[in-house]
């Protein structure tokens, strides 16, 4: 299939991104990879009225240390983010994610702020970006904000960004030491996972605190904080894990059931955290 007759802008600057955001608004949508947005265009789950291609955007793909954050632009190719030695040190959880994000073709396209505008469940983006408390900067004509991840996805491909904003760049929390692991079963890989985990763990005064992510459960990423004793850290974190998924309401489709996906949640969420609590523990 082909799409719907669309108007096309290519916006040399991101004022003239936003001016025609601020024109259209809900009947527009924003090229980035276009790796999704091109396959629903062509099966007409979309039908804008207008595709704005912000590709020519200046410095939309850089990679900026702001203080206690790292700024990667919303046009950074994922790629180039996986062979980045800057952001595998700073964000560890992100380096491993991607290893699991589609293949070496589509991640030369790929964008990690379509990702996140996305909202696609399984993506392992915007699972690592809850995960570590990041946040998601979005730009209108009416000014900037920024939000945090954990509340930008509403649901299933639904955000809070409103028609006439569009991201910018995704703030990542430095990383300060601790340790980090992610993991997924999906049928193979590169496919959309059926659950993905990312897990990060850090020393407090008295144990561990931990954040640990599910994707591909349900309709936006679930997000576990807790802490851990110095002395039963493994059996605290194998308890915590447990009573969070049983909480859980996992989508259900022809890949997997929802008590599938629970299980599966368990198994995985307690092997990916205790890999990261024994990084933080060493």
């Amino acid at each position: 299939m082909k799409p719907a007759p669309f108007a096309y802008f290519r916006p040399e600057t991101e004022a003239d991104a936003l001016a025609v955001l601020a024109q259209y608004g809900d009947d527009a949508v924003v090229l980035a990879g276009g790796l999704s947005l091109g396959a629903m265009l062509n099966m007409r789950l979309a039908q804008p009225d207008t595709v704005i291609d912000i590709n020519k955007l200046p410095s939309f793909d850089r990679v900026e240390r702001e203080g206690e954050w790292l700024r990667t632009g919303a046009l950074l190719r994922q790629a180039d983010a996986l062979a980045s030695p800057d952001l595998a040190g700073s964000v560890p959880l992100l380096h491993q994610g991607l290893r699991h994000v589609g293949h070496y073709q589509t991640r030369s396209r790929g964008t990690l702020g379509g990702s996140v505008a996305h909202a696609d469940p399984s993506a392992e983006i915007p699972l690592c970006l809850a995960t570590l408390g990041g946040e998601v900067a979005l730009a209108s004509q009416r000014g900037t904000r920024r939000v945090a991840a954990r509340e930008f996805a509403e649901s299933a491909l639904s955000t809070i960004r409103e028609g006439d904003e569009m991201i910018t760049a995704l703030y990542w929390p430095v990383s300060t030491g601790g340790g980090t692991a992610f993991a997924e079963i999906a049928q193979r890989h590169g496919d959309f996972a059926i659950v993905a985990v990312a897990a990060t763990a850090r020393r407090e005064d008295g144990g561990f605190g931990f954040s640990l992510g599910f994707g591909g459960v349900e309709g936006c990423p679930r997000i576990l904080d807790e802490t851990a004793s110095a002395t039963d850290w493994e059996t605290d974190a194998r308890e915590s894990v447990t009573a969070f998924a049983a909480a859980l309401e996992p989508m259900e489709d022809p890949r997997a059931s929802a008590a599938y996906r629970r299980d599966v949640a368990v198994h995985l969420g307690i092997e990916t955290l205790l890999q990261a609590l024994r990084k933080a523990a060493a």
